[in-house]
């Protein structure tokens, strides 16, 4: 079976434009390889979500959504990794491997079909997959998605109540 094909646009190019802010994170760097801690199980990892923190988000926020996407996977739709919803104004980092969500903070399902992080794990011999953490800064201070919503439900929601968003794209292969 080949893998080959075109390399999938960016997720957030081909929405509407919003303002960025920073985030930052002690466990990732943008364009450079995820470390196995973050990885799934199957291909070795542990399953940990990486730190991140946020600042420079408008004025105007009310609250946070935090997800990350693997346009690379070999699916036609990607692969969401990690959406987790609702996070307070108060929130503006998240330790590595957070577990304990602040406020009604809570996570969909993830393509695994959980309800928490999912880490990497594109098929052996794939090129370098990118993985897109993105914190949006909403202007309500709850989206109305119920804990059973798809992420692609989560994404429609977004588009009407993200003010900015701040990104950042580690990678992962796993050797064939």
């Amino acid at each position: 079976m080949s893998l080959e094909r075109a390399v999938a646009p960016d997720p957030y190019d081909l929405l509407p434009a919003v303002p960025s802010f920073t985030v930052t994170s002690a466990d990732v760097t943008d364009g450079r390889p995820l470390d196995e801690l973050f990885a799934h199980p199957s291909v070795g990892g542990k399953n940990l979500s990486p730190q991140l923190s946020w600042s420079g988000f408008p004025g105007e926020t009310r609250g946070f959504v935090v997800t990350c996407f693997d346009p690379d996977a070999p699916t036609g739709s990607g692969f969401w990794h990690w959406v987790l919803v609702n996070l307070p104004v108060t929130t503006t980092e998240l330790p590595r491997g957070v577990d304990d969500l602040p406020g009604d903070a809570f996570c969909v399902r993830n393509d695994y079909g959980e309800s928490n992080y999912g880490g990497s794990a594109p098929p052996p011999g794939d090129r370098p997959h990118r993985y897109v953490f993105a914190v949006h800064a909403i202007d309500v201070d709850k989206l109305e998605v119920p804990p059973e919503a798809s992420p692609a439900y989560v994404g429609f929601n977004l588009a009407f109540h993200t003010l900015a968003r701040a990104t950042i794209r580690p990678t992962f292969q796993v050797k064939g």
